[in-house]
């Protein structure tokens, strides 16, 4: 199953007091696809496998974390020194969020399912604890 998350209006307050601050799609224990927040958007494609439990879709790979029936991507803030990458901060894209007929489409290559959120929180600070609708928009494109 291909989704794309894409990330818009990230933040640029005062109150960032680290420097050269990045977001990036945590796969497995690695930040990658880290985009500065200097960047208007971030976009990151992913690729999941899928597969039928009984009546429900489980997701999985390498960008998918948590235990069946509680499974999430990582959105991951970090401070870049170099290649080092020091985490402060991570937000949860819940795949029980995402709506089961969309999501079932998605996963019969109907299209891409689509994630669309502001990384700004409503402190002006980077998004992050669990991103619930309509925080986060999903559609099949």
């Amino acid at each position: 199953m291909r989704i794309r998350i894409e990330g818009r209006d990230l933040p640029q307050s005062p109150e960032l007091r680290l420097s050269n601050v990045h977001v990036g799609m945590q796969r497995k224990k690695e930040v990658v696809g880290r985009v500065p927040v200097t960047e208007a958007r971030a976009v990151w494609d992913l690729d999941v496998t899928t597969r039928a439990v009984g009546d429900l879709l489980d997701v999985g790979g390498p960008w998918v974390h948590g235990s069946p029936g509680a499974r999430f991507l990582y959105l991951s803030w970090g401070a870049v020194s170099g290649d080092d990458f020091a985490m402060f901060r991570r937000a949860k894209l819940l795949f029980g969020d995402i709506p089961g007929p969309l999501l079932r489409a998605a996963a019969a290559d109907e299209g891409v399912l689509v994630g669309r959120l502001g990384l700004t929180d409503e402190a002006g600070g980077p998004r992050c604890a669990r991103v619930r609708p309509p925080t986060i928009t999903w559609t099949l494109e």
